[in-house]
């Protein structure tokens, strides 16, 4: 049985991976398989905050981009406000995982 077929809605939870992990090893307790989550999951975000790039075979790669401070407008009233300078967290697709939600088989090697 899949994820998706377990997790009747439109969205992946952390107990819906918690799961995948207990159920595809079945020596693993549930308290080790959430242990082995949480802790991939906090060795990702200390690397974003320590401005390391995550890659992520096959699926993708997160990194931290720094914006400048510049002047907006709100779009409605036209007033100009300020905005501050701050980093934001963004994500690039593999080819792969693409591929995959596009309905196409491609091989590792094009990652």
């Amino acid at each position: 049985m899949s994820i998706r077929e377990e997790n009747q809605g439109n969205t992946l939870t952390r107990a819906a991976l918690r799961e995948a992990v207990y159920a595809c090893c079945p020596t693993l307790s549930r308290s080790e398989a959430r242990k082995i989550l949480d802790t991939a999951f906090e060795e990702i975000c200390e690397a974003l905050v320590r401005g390391e790039q995550v890659k992520l075979r096959s699926f993708g790669t997160f990194n931290i981009r720094s914006k400048r401070a510049r002047v907006g407008r709100n779009p409605k009233t036209g007033v100009e406000a300020p905005i501050t300078p701050r980093k934001v967290l963004t994500f690039k697709a593999s080819p792969v995982l693409v591929a995959l939600i596009n309905g196409e088989t491609v091989t590792e090697e094009e990652d």
